[in-house]
């Protein structure tokens, strides 16, 4: 009886399929005012996506790449084979019988996309595509209640978006719009003098973070922040005697900044710091990561101050003047003010030695300013209010740049020199100012 129940029933919808082909000429009345409801929503779990009938593609300024997301088997036969039978009559058959497509764009375009096909919360299909992309979906009357397309969009720098769409769906359209990131690394401050190296990174929301530590490097993640392109730049460009280089990878909703560690640095150790502080002039939340080797510490101090008492007048006078003026018209005055005004940072004390150095060492024993003030080191009110207009002192950026020669290797001195000055700069840029503040230097030489 079972069996003569199924055959008429495949009977009644095979002639309905028929009626329909008879009458293909005939065109579709019309389309369900709304989608099958996703069990899901109610749960949170995915987001209903509207869409757009009558979607035309000739926006697109080349043609899309196709994914076909059916399944290998189809559903088995059920009720929504005869309805699909009666249905014929109203829609037409390709309607049911046909493969129909769907567009899928993000907003911002091109999102990495996830596609997955499930049919009763098995996976059948998954895919990988960049948006936008067009998707191929079975016959409608190959898909039961529980097939479902499942899209997981993100993109560096948005949150990840993720919908279900039932495999029936009359949708032709959908575009996903992605919500940026709570926050976003501004900038990066790299420091580097005396073995010591600092990280400091700049944000306008306050950091959530987590720091991981091996014997060659440290990971750094900060949750829910993108990185920007300045920051970008700064990360790329890192380098010191103890940070080999530098990577900042977006994973997920999180931005991950690997450390690695140079070679001489894993063989002393590095004993990692960090604290919070808060840059109320410009609004920016700052993290500092402080990066120390456990050896050879005082000795690296004791070999800055020997370098710093040997600078002598012939370093900030004559054609070392030329080099000074040029170099601080390249560099923005806001930034050198802040690089060189005491912070807390751990360079203030070198900073701090070496003003006091200068007034020594300038012609009169005083730190000439511009507008044409001078200041006597020597006298500790005045060698803090030098300090407060440190950006302004003649000769201060020649004799920084002294400095680091005398103490550092060739290969990090223009690292060192940024470090002190300019510490938010990428290196390739600030070198371009040096070597532009050295030809200045170079053409007054060749005029004596």
């Amino acid at each position: 009886m079972r069996h003569t129940h199924l055959a008429r029933l495949e009977l009644v919808a095979s002639i309905a399929a028929l009626l329909c082909l008879s009458a293909s000429g005939a065109p579709a009345l019309g389309q369900t005012k709304g989608e099958p409801a996703d069990p899901r929503d109610e749960t949170g779990e995915f987001q209903q996506a509207d869409g757009l009938h009558g979607f035309d593609e000739s926006h697109l300024s080349e043609e899309i790449e196709t994914l076909d997301m059916s399944p290998d088997e189809p559903v088995g036969f059920g009720a929504r084979t005869i309805a699909a039978g009666f249905g014929s009559l109203l829609r037409g058959s390709s309607y049911y019988h046909e493969q129909h497509f769907l567009t899928l764009e993000t907003t911002p375009a091109g999102a990495y996309l996830d596609l997955f096909y499930l049919r009763s919360n098995f996976q059948k299909r998954y895919e990988q595509a960049d948006s936008p992309v067009r998707i191929a979906l079975p016959p409608r009357v190959q898909t039961g209640k529980d097939d479902w397309l499942t899209i997981r969009a993100f993109a560096e720098g948005y949150r990840q978006k993720t919908l279900s769409l039932a495999a029936n769906t009359t949708q032709e359209r959908v575009v996903i719009e992605l919500e940026p990131l709570p926050n976003t690394l501004e900038s990066l401050s790299h420091q580097y003098f005396a073995a010591r190296t600092s990280l400091t990174f700049l944000t306008k929301e306050q950091l959530s973070f987590r720091v991981q530590e091996a014997d060659d490097g440290i990971s750094v993640i900060l949750m829910e922040t993108a990185l920007s392109p300045k920051a970008t730049a700064t990360v790329e460009s890192a380098r010191s005697p103890i940070v080999e280089g530098l990577v900042g990878q977006q994973l997920g909703e999180d931005l991950v900044v690997q450390v690695r560690y140079s070679a001489d640095a894993i063989e002393r150790q590095v004993e990692v710091r960090s604290r919070v502080s808060y840059d109320a002039a410009r609004g920016l939340h700052a993290f500092t990561i402080d990066l120390l080797p456990r050896n050879g510490r005082a000795e690296a101090v004791a070999r800055a101050h020997a370098a710093l008492g040997r600078l002598s007048a012939l370093d900030v006078t004559g054609c070392s003047h030329e080099f000074d003026t040029a170099l601080r018209s390249l560099l923005d005055p806001s930034a050198l003010a802040r690089a060189l005004t005491p912070s807390g940072a751990f360079t203030d004390p070198f900073l701090r030695a070496a003003m006091r150095r200068l007034g020594e060492v300038s012609p009169g024993g005083v730190v000439p300013f511009a507008g044409g003030a001078a200041l006597d080191t020597r006298v500790p009110i005045e060698l803090e209010a030098a300090l407060s207009r440190a950006a302004d002192a003649g000769g201060y950026l020649v004799l920084l740049r002294q400095f680091a020669a005398e103490f550092e290797a060739a290969e990090y001195r223009r690292e060192t020199l940024r470090s002190l000055v300019a510490p938010e700069l990428p290196l390739e840029q600030f070198g371009n100012f040096v070597d532009r503040a050295e030809e200045s230097e170079r053409t007054c030489l060749a005029s004596l």
